[in-house]
């Protein structure tokens, strides 16, 4: 098999194939941000909340730069490790604990790759007409699938061009964008404290949905202090800027777009340049698409190896997984209607409510109790070796956590009280880290004994 094709799977990386690079995470977490979604994201403060374009931009900038402190924490964890985030879990919920966590994860990427596929087939539809709407689907999945397939190396060397290339468009579109703005549009400050917070909220979600498999990317770097502040410097500069940019450019959009669709506005702004444009921006969706496909192959095979733990997963085994998930994403795509399309959004805004307490046991456990040091090998067996088969201080906290957000939860399905109290605005993640941390430190006294890591 070529050297171009990833082997490794959800095992350990040996230091002597450490082959990464600090600078190529940077580039992929740039990229990966480059995409029409996000540009819809950014629409929501001047769109749906009432601000000013000025402080939607303020709201936008703080939100992503907290989200990705975390988000960032989960990257350096890589080089230490070795693993995959979600088989790294096993450490704090034993490796049936983490059995359902891990299931929410690969409905969530299933989620997130039908929703792109959906975005980015409409958007090159309406670049290319003649190619026709599924096959526009078909092709964004094709040029997701096969990367992500080949693995590692290809989806880093891809992220720099898309670098390059989408993010020359994105700065082209604010350039426009800027231009068409009206006269007296920067110096308006208007907006309520419950739009700046719903903002803010928005883009720190949008970071903190990287979190379970963040380090995914991060693990080919050397096990080392060094290798250990680079990756989280260099994530979370890519990801904050190549998420702002875009965001930015939404509000940006929002204020002349009065209800049109992104695609649609977007192509009246690049007048001429329209189809080079959307299809730019829309091919670029592919490589976030790849992102999380790896990112739940990786998740599916630690779920089958939970149950198989002599299985030993490589390329086929991968290749096979990522051709299961991106059928059930097109078949979400193609085959739902909009309205359930809207309804999953709402689904997964609850999914990425219950991943909020897992992220915080991960960073307490990570860093404040075992301060990285884990038994590696532990992970990959069936009765989880020192971690057990189900960590019971771990699991209560985290079911706490969820509990304590729902009061504070704002979404399509549910509204707590006390959000209702605070004009709609959902603070249930931040309730959710702080509880989900404390209760857990405070439960497992006996852990702050750093493991022996292999």
């Amino acid at each position: 098999m070529s050297t171009a094709f990833e082997n490794h799977t959800i095992y350990q990386i040996p230091h002597d194939q450490r082959h990464g690079r600090v600078h190529d995470l940077f580039a992929v977490w740039f990229s990966t941000n480059l995409t029409l979604l996000t540009i819809v994201t950014g629409t929501l403060g001047t769109g749906l909340f009432g601000l000013s374009f000025p402080l939607s931009i303020i709201a936008l900038v703080l939100g992503n730069m907290v989200g990705a402190v975390v988000m960032a924490l989960h990257a350096a964890q890589g080089p230490m490790l070795g693993v995959p985030q979600m088989v790294q879990s096993r450490g704090q919920f034993g490796s049936f604990g983490a059995m359902p966590i891990i299931c929410l994860v690969v409905l969530m990427y299933i989620g997130f790759v039908a929703s792109n596929f959906v975005v980015g087939g409409e958007a090159l539809d309406t670049a290319l007409p003649a190619l026709g709407h599924m096959p526009a689907i078909l092709l964004i999945a094709l040029l997701s699938f096969v990367p992500c397939c080949m693995g590692y190396r290809i989806i880093h060397a891809w992220s720099k061009v898309v670098s390059w290339v989408a993010g020359g468009v994105i700065m082209y579109c604010l350039w426009l964008g800027y231009r068409a703005l009206a006269p007296g549009t920067m110096a308006d400050m208007h907006g309520s404290v419950a739009g700046f917070c719903s903002t803010f909220t928005a883009a720190a979600l949008w970071q903190i949905a990287y979190a379970p498999y963040v380090s995914d990317s991060s693990r080919y770097l050397p096990a080392d202090a060094q290798g250990t502040r680079a990756a989280f410097l260099t994530t979370y500069i890519g990801s904050v800027t190549g998420t702002i940019l875009p965001m930015v450019l939404g509000s940006m959009i929002a204020l002349y777009a009065h209800g049109a669709p992104v695609a649609t506005v977007m192509a009246h702004l690049a007048g001429a340049w329209a189809t080079p444009v959307l299809a730019v921006l829309s091919l670029s969706i592919a490589l976030g698409n790849a992102m999380s496909l790896y990112g739940g192959a990786l998740s599916a095979i630690t779920i089958i190896q939970t149950f198989a733990p002599h299985w030993r997963a490589a390329l086929r085994e991968r290749t096979l997984v990522t051709l299961v998930l991106v059928g059930a994403a097109l078949a979400m795509a193609l085959g739902m209607a909009d309205s359930f399309l809207k309804s999953y959004a709402a689904f997964l805004d609850l999914l990425m409510a219950v991943m909020v307490p897992w992220t915080a046991i991960n960073l307490a456990d990570y860093y404040l109790l075992r301060r990285g040091q884990y038994d590696v090998p532990s992970f990959f067996r069936q009765d989880g070796g020192i971690y057990g088969y189900c960590n019971i201080p771990a699991l209560g906290a985290y079911a706490i956590g969820v509990v304590a957000e729902l009061p504070f939860m704002q979404n399509g399905f549910h509204s707590g009280f006390l959000a209702r109290g605070l004009h709609g605005v959902d603070i249930s993640w931040m309730v959710g880290l702080l509880v989900t941390t404390g209760l857990y430190v405070l439960a497992s006294p006996h852990r702050n004994a750093p493991n022996r890591r292999a």
